[in-house]
């Protein structure tokens, strides 16, 4: 469920945040984001995607768990240090998605909030 982190912005393109489109927890196969109309947020997608959004953030949180173990380790090896450094760009970009996803849906903030 990890996005590729070879140098893709995991932000969602800028003419792609129209009001009512849900950025989804995954990506095309030519890695470009993709979008639900959300007039149904209890939808089966919408349900799914909240799934996969939720498993993405727990998964974040073991390989940020096992990061902190391996960086304590004074005998870690590059190699165990490289593979960790790995997930865990990989977790942050799936978790950066969760964020954008869930930011779009936020109520605009009222003049007193401002």
């Amino acid at each position: 469920m990890t996005s590729n982190v070879s140098g893709r912005d995991p932000r969602p393109e800028a003419d792609a945040s129209r009001p009512g489109w849900r950025l989804l927890p995954w990506s095309s196969p030519d890695d470009k984001p993709c979008f639900l109309n959300t007039s149904d947020s209890q939808g089966m997608l919408s349900q799914y995607a909240d799934s996969v959004e939720e498993a993405q953030m727990a998964i974040g949180a073991d390989v940020l768990a096992d990061a902190g173990k391996l960086l304590a380790n004074p005998e870690a090896s590059g190699d165990h240090l490289r593979v960790a450094l790995q997930d865990t760009a990989e977790s942050l970009a799936d978790i950066l998605r969760v964020a954008e996803s869930r930011g779009r849906r936020l109520p605009a903030p009222t003049r007193l909030q401002q």
